[in-house]
């Protein structure tokens, strides 16, 4: 019995849920999110509680039950609050900035390094050692914080690069003399 798959999700005021036999359309302030629904179970609404239910008792049916609800908790909580992951940069030099629709590194390279900023994603740099990604895509907003940190991830000696913010780099001794 799935723990997960049995926890309603509670639409918050502002979301418009419309549920068709395999897609789940959500509306809210941050933007619009549709995820189709596997046909191993049933998503159905009572007032502002959303209920997802497996069709039968198989693997695939129990297994879909759980990653789907999360999913639309995901969609949900997306539209409605939305996601954000830090990043933070470490390195003598090391430096980040807003350019227009581009996020410009200087990492210690002899060039620098230039993102262009996916449709649906918002960055912000507070500072020039910090990067803020938000949007309402929870894979999206990963995805973008991951490429970023890839530009150089943080190593163990000293701990330059990029890491998350609450990302704990295990740091190795030096040689000795």
């Amino acid at each position: 019995m799935s723990r997960v798959g049995m926890l309603p999700i509670e639409v918050p005021e502002g979301v418009n849920l419309e549920i068709e036999t395999d897609q789940v359309t959500a509306k809210g302030k941050l933007g619009e999110l549709s995820m189709r629904v596997s046909k191993e179970v049933q998503v159905s609404r009572e007032e502002n509680a959303v209920w997802v239910k497996p069709i039968n008792d198989s693997k695939r049916a129990r297994t879909m039950w759980g990653t789907t609800r999360s999913l639309l908790h995901n969609l949900v909580t997306g539209v409605s609050r939305g996601f954000e992951k830090k990043l933070a940069i470490s390195g003598v030099g090391f430096r980040a900035q807003i350019q227009g629709k581009n996020l410009v590194l200087q990492l210690g390279y002899s060039h620098e390094i230039t993102y262009s900023i996916p449709n649906g994603i918002k960055i912000e740099a507070p500072t020039q050692t910090e990067i803020v990604v938000s949007g309402a895509d929870n894979q999206k907003v990963g995805q973008v914080a991951a490429e970023i940190r890839s530009f150089r991830k943080p190593e163990p000696y000293k701990g330059k690069g990029i890491r998350y913010i609450d990302e704990i780099i295990l740091r190795k001794e030096g040689k000795k003399k």
